[in-house]
């Protein structure tokens, strides 16, 4: 995988200035990797915001249905979909105006990831945003 996807420093500044993440794939089901993952964000005074079909509650924020429906730009977008629909997503996020998408461990898609840099995104990609702030805090 191309390193420019892993920079220590862009992981470090997004864990550490950015305020509002979307979740993708974050719906109401709490064994789920990705609603653990917000969970933890928002103890570390995140704003989330989920992002599924089914537009569910979780952790106290309402659900949206698409990037496209969020009321406001969000920092950074997490990709929590299978690597061959993380594309889909990437692109989404960028429509959105997203200022960085995060695909965690085992999500790769290195063309979307090239698309994101040249929209101007930072892209986090095969990484635990949980282990990545435990190296770090």
């Amino acid at each position: 995988m191309d390193a420019s996807f892993a920079d220590p420093d862009v992981i470090t500044r997004l864990l550490d200035e950015s305020r509002t993440w979307a979740f993708v794939g974050l719906n109401d089901r709490p064994e789920r990797v990705v609603h653990d993952q917000a969970r933890r964000l928002q103890a570390r005074g995140k704003r989330i915001f989920p992002v599924h079909p089914s537009r569910a509650e979780v952790l106290g924020e309402p659900g949206y249905a698409a990037l496209a429906d969020l009321p406001e730009k969000v920092d950074v977008v997490g990709v929590y979909r299978r690597s061959e629909y993380a594309g889909a997503v990437v692109d989404e996020a960028i429509a959105a105006g997203a200022g960085a998408v995060w695909l965690p461990l085992g999500v790769v898609d290195e063309e979307a990831g090239r698309r994101a840099l040249d929209a101007g995104l930072d892209v986090v990609m095969d990484r635990c945003p949980a282990i990545e702030w435990s190296k770090r805090h």
